[in-house]
């Protein structure tokens, strides 16, 4: 069968399943809120400058938690943080919702900033305990099913907003369909209570907040490129639905189309990711894959340039949906590679820097776009930075991947008995 391979999930182990369950429910209400906050906050009358301002206060409070918990959290157990994210996430979407209608930013700022805080919760604990509770023959496939709860979470939403907001714009609004999609994440709460396993962990009584014991050199090469990545990626993603919106006029529910689609795409590509991983190893299938993107990523920002054209937006459409299953594929096997770089001692902290890279830059992302497009600058510019600045993350991770593997050469990644 063509599409034999995906019964293999069917051996990841039922604990692992249940936390991959509720990050899916917590990646619901993420997914619905990157695509429609940004409409939503349009339509209640805020500026694209105050709109990436709002939601600049998500990544920076994430970016502000994430060293100090993966500090916190290494040698203990982590189920009870899936309990605080799996709730505190729709809680506090629920406030930033209302803080938006009524128009209050106070409580718009501090309802995204623990809103941040709580998706913090599940983003930095899930990849070290699925590498310290599933089997070595798993793990692979673990991964990548995580990481496809983020697409899995997005053809959900997606459907059902465009299906939903067709039938009624007014009924179906984006603050009702955010409303919806909110309420039910809280299911989340159930599956985290089903994670029954005697938890494993990395280092029992290790010392908490021990900077000192551990390996930075290791850290530092295995951050650099995602640094980079993370750079560009938070002047683009987070902005992608007001691309379309007011250069190609595209409204909620034809995006919300394409948004499914592309969801769709990212996690069948997820999916493959195994397999690919077996067929050519990490040296070709990440450079490939990103490069790629990076190509789709230019070809979708020039669309502006000739946008009055009936086709630019079938080209700015089709280089989307290029762009996003290319650029997530290699997100399951960079992360592999990073955390099998750095050893298990250090994955707690590689995991939470990494969260607080890509939260701090998204956060520096969002304020640099709330400058640029205050001073009128086009999105193509913005998103041309993003694509240059992704040309240099792939080669600093090709050069990653040549020293993982001089590495496993040398006997000196560690593997899983």
């Amino acid at each position: 069968m063509a599409f034999g391979f995906i019964r293999a999930y069917g051996k990841i182990e039922k604990p692992i399943m249940n936390v991959i369950i509720a990050e899916f429910f917590i990646q619901l209400v993420n997914a619905t809120f990157m695509n429609l906050q940004p409409l939503y906050m349009k339509a209640e009358g805020y500026s694209d400058a105050s709109i990436a301002d709002f939601i600049s206060w998500r990544f920076g409070a994430v970016f502000l938690l994430a060293f100090p918990l993966g500090l916190f959290i290494k040698g203990r157990k982590v189920k009870n943080w899936f309990y605080l994210s799996a709730a505190g996430v729709p809680f506090f979407a629920l406030l930033i919702i209302y803080a938006t209608h009524v128009h209050d930013p106070l409580l718009l700022k501090i309802s995204q900033a623990l809103w941040g805080v709580s998706f913090t919760f599940m983003q930095i604990p899930v990849l070290p305990f699925i590498l310290r509770n599933s089997k070595k023959e798993t793990q692979t496939l673990a991964i990548s099913l995580s990481y496809s709860t983020w697409s899995l979470a997005g053809i959900f939403s997606a459907s059902i907003v465009w299906a939903l907001n067709s039938a009624d714009p007014l009924l179906f609004s984006e603050r009702n369909m955010l409303t919806a999609f909110t309420l039910l994440a809280f299911a989340g709460i159930f599956f985290v209570a089903r994670i029954r396993m005697d938890e494993k962990t990395s280092e029992p009584g290790a010392k908490r907040f021990n900077v000192i014991g551990h390996d930075w050199k290791l850290i530092g090469g295995a951050l650099i490129p995602s640094l980079v990545l993370a750079i560009g990626a938070g002047l683009t993603i987070p902005f992608i639905n007001l691309f379309f919106s007011r250069v190609h006029h595209l409204d909620t529910s034809v995006i919300s189309v394409w948004n499914f689609v592309a969801a769709a795409l990212v996690a069948a590509a997820a999916l493959f990711v195994p397999r690919i991983k077996e067929l050519i190893g990490y040296k070709i299938a990440i450079p490939a894959t990103q490069s790629f993107a990076v190509i789709s990523l230019a070809l979708l920002a020039t669309t502006e340039y000739y946008s009055q054209l009936p086709i630019a937006v079938y080209i700015a459409i089709g280089c989307y949906l290029l762009r996003q299953p290319l650029m997530n594929m290699a997100g399951p096997m960079t992360s592999e590679v990073a955390m099998k770089y750095v050893g298990k001692r250090n994955q707690e902290i590689t995991s939470a820097l990494t969260s607080a890279i890509w939260s701090g830059s998204w956060f520096v992302g969002a304020r640099f776009v709330k400058s640029m497009r205050g001073n009128h600058w086009p999105f193509v510019h913005i998103f041309l930075i993003t694509a240059g600045l992704y040309a240099v993350g792939v080669a600093l991770y090709y050069i990653l991947i040549l020293a993982y593997n001089r590495r496993e050469k040398a006997g000196l990644i560690e593997t899983d008995d």
